[in-house]
């Protein structure tokens, strides 16, 4: 960190505690941690000092700080508050991988955590399993989707991890990655190709049961959901309730995206949270679609920035992060190394 931006650091500090303490809410700032899009403060706070009162007083410290908004947030009796950085970065995928020791057996890389932490997300574990992600379009959705699909390819052989990517819109989203070794099927476009390729991933699904085989993974990827369901009708959400439900113990993981998941249109698949334990959430519209995204209360997606600005919800809590993002040429020279590499039996990393 450059002596400048220290100083920016520390003025913004300074500015944090003399507006509290101006409005009877007396902190000290104790540090923080620089993050791609956010600078995080950690606050401890006076006897007396109310977090709903901090939290009331959000507006006041975007407008001393000179940004458009501040997040106030707490962990355990410590206070923090996200100012967005001026000169947000891109989490680069390829840059982000190459930083990780070891990538795990089944593991997708998210991005970076807002504690500055790669963030990781194992598959098999039986906290995981599956995962729904939603955002409006701007969100990021897209991008973060196909940095899980290639981080997963990028470490895995054919062999140890196979891919069905199911695009119901024309194959916007993923005929990047059409040419990838990993996949099971040609990409997914049309709903009825979509219908019968679940109707045998479940047949599958059944035969492992039987033999109890689990590997190699089998990661379903699914763009649009809403969209395969309106045109594909109730035999999808069928498959994708059995998927959902006994998928896990045959090495079967579904990532489905959605902008809206309303239980309306989906049914009881997103609305039972154990069938998608995972939530990884970017914008949305309103504090109602927050909280059907996330499943939980006051999660705040209503308030995200966009542009790879996610929360992840599991069963450890709720954490926000930068997602990867890798462009459209580098997936194209990705996919190309990829295919000569897997033709020789080995991962790229």
């Amino acid at each position: 960190m450059g002596s400048t931006q220290r100083a920016v650091l520390e003025l913004q500090a300074d500015k944090i505690e003399m507006i509290l303490t101006q409005h009877k809410s007396p902190v000290r700032v104790d540090g923080g941690v620089v993050t791609p899009r956010w600078v995080k403060f950690n606050l401890t706070p006076a006897i007396g000092t109310r977090f709903k009162r901090v939290q009331a007083l959000a507006e006041e410290i975007a407008l001393a700080l000179g940004t458009t908004q501040v997040r106030v947030s707490r962990s355990g009796a410590a206070l923090q508050i996200d100012v967005p950085r001026p000169d947000p970065q891109t989490v680069k995928l390829l840059e982000l991988c190459r930083r990780l020791p070891a990538i795990p057996q089944g593991t997708a890389v998210l991005g970076i955590a807002d504690d500055g932490a790669p963030l990781l997300l194992r598959l098999p574990s039986p906290d995981v399993a599956h995962v729904l992600v939603s955002g409006t379009t701007g969100s990021g959705k897209t991008a973060l989707v196909q940095s899980m699909i290639l981080s997963l390819a990028l470490a895995h052989r054919r062999s140890q991890l196979q891919l069905v990517l199911i695009d119901p819109k024309g194959g916007r989203a993923f005929e990047p990655l059409a040419g990838l070794p990993h996949l099971l099927t040609p990409l997914c476009i049309e709903p009825e190709q979509a219908a019968q390729t679940l109707d045998k991933l479940v047949a599958r699904m059944e035969l492992r049961d039987r033999e109890r085989v689990s590997l190699p993974h089998i990661v379903v990827v699914i763009d649009e959901l809403a969209d395969l369901v309106a045109t594909a009708g109730k035999p999808v959400l069928h498959a994708l309730a059995r998927l959902a439900q006994r998928g896990r113990e045959a090495g079967l993981h579904l990532v489905a995206c959605t902008q809206k998941p309303s239980s309306a249109v989906l049914g009881s698949v997103t609305r039972e949270r154990a069938n998608f334990p995972v939530r990884l959430v970017g914008r949305v519209t309103s504090i109602e679609d927050a909280r059907v995204a996330t499943g939980i209360g006051g999660g705040g997606a209503e308030k995200l920035g966009g542009r790879g600005d996610f929360l992840a919800v599991s069963a450890l809590g709720l954490t926000r992060f930068q997602a990867a993002f890798i462009s459209t040429c580098e997936i194209a020279s990705l996919v190309e190394k990829m295919t000569g590499q897997q033709l020789n039996g080995r991962a790229l990393l």
